[in-house]
């Protein structure tokens, strides 16, 4: 959060990836392999459920969902008949690898790139995007998806991916 020094390491490092952490006040993410994701992306979208950014490399795709603490998290999964190993949960302590970065498996780039959640015009005028705030879903409104993929992919989402 150091503006001065994450100059300093963009001078010295201009090819250095860019890390979210994520937790706290800060975005989480959930992360499955590529194939399910993709999978959980046409359900969602067949669904009508609004996604925020998906951050994509090579193996494993990352939903950015709005922050969630560790037991609204275990609720969520307590009530899943089962959780595939392959999905990622990216909450407090956390971090991602965000886009133009490259990681061991290739490149990191957007699958969907961060939109702004519209705000309301004063006097019934159409929606203007927010400055800076990307929408976010609720973990809730994606897990079911992400599960159901998971187990629906080549591999029953049993296998780690990175």
């Amino acid at each position: 959060t150091d503006e001065r020094l994450v100059r300093w390491w963009w001078t010295n490092r201009p090819t250095a990836p860019i890390v979210l952490a994520t937790g706290g006040r800060a975005p989480c993410a959930l992360s499955l392999p590529a194939v399910a994701a993709a999978l959980a992306l046409t359900e969602l979208d067949r669904m009508g459920v609004r996604l925020g950014p998906v951050v994509a490399t090579p193996t494993r795709w990352s939903l950015l969902v709005a922050p969630y603490d560790l037991e609204r998290l275990g609720e969520l999964l307590h009530a899943q008949d089962w959780v595939p190993s392959s999905l990622r949960f990216h909450g407090e302590g956390g971090y991602l690898v965000l886009p133009p970065s490259e990681v061991g498996a290739g490149q990191v780039r957007w699958e969907r790139a961060p939109s702004p959640e519209p705000r309301p015009r004063p006097h019934g005028r159409d929606p203007v995007p927010a400055p800076a705030a990307p929408w976010l879903p609720d973990v809730g409104a994606v897990l079911d998806a992400l599960v159901e993929a998971s187990s629906g992919a080549p591999d029953g989402g049993s296998r780690l991916a990175y």
